[in-house]
């Protein structure tokens, strides 16, 4: 008598830790495309509001923020977001769930510190929809890579 059942095929644990390893590989590359379209848009916003009058000048150190500094900024802070998915992936039985509750629990704290910063009220206004624009983009993407079933 051999190993092998009906079908001549021997279950193993293997099969189920490639499609895992290729639903992480797959958040992953959803996730960094998305910080990419996060990236653009921020910095185009942030330009935009520039081009109407916003001087996105801190008074703490009389810093201007550069257009640059957004996309660093939203890109760093997309990544850390696409760690965070990629963990509840892993380590959560409802994923898609937390990370929402996560993600917005994380885009609202982030809205305290222009409303500390001491800015104009344009540089302000700006700087908190700046803020949304790639937790418009991000949230979205990663919840529904989450969700989404390869098994």
């Amino acid at each position: 008598m051999n190993s092998m059942n009906d079908t001549g095929v021997v279950p193993g644990p293997a099969s189920g830790r490639t499609s895992h390893t290729h639903r992480l590989r797959r958040l992953a590359g959803t996730g960094f495309i998305a910080t990419l379209a996060a990236m653009v848009a921020t910095t185009l916003a942030a330009a935009l509001a520039q081009a109407g009058g916003v001087d996105f000048e801190v008074p703490d150190g009389g810093e201007t923020i550069p257009l640059s500094g957004f996309a660093v900024v939203t890109g760093f802070f997309s990544v850390v977001g696409i760690v965070i998915a990629v963990a509840l992936l892993r380590w959560s039985a409802r994923p898609a769930e937390r990370f929402v509750w996560t993600a917005v629990l994380l885009t609202a704290i982030s809205l305290v510190p222009p409303l500390l910063s001491g800015a104009n009220t344009a540089t302000t206004t700006a700087l908190l929809g700046l803020h949304l624009v790639p937790a418009t983009v991000m949230i979205p993407t990663l919840a529904r890579s989450l969700r989404t079933r390869t098994d």
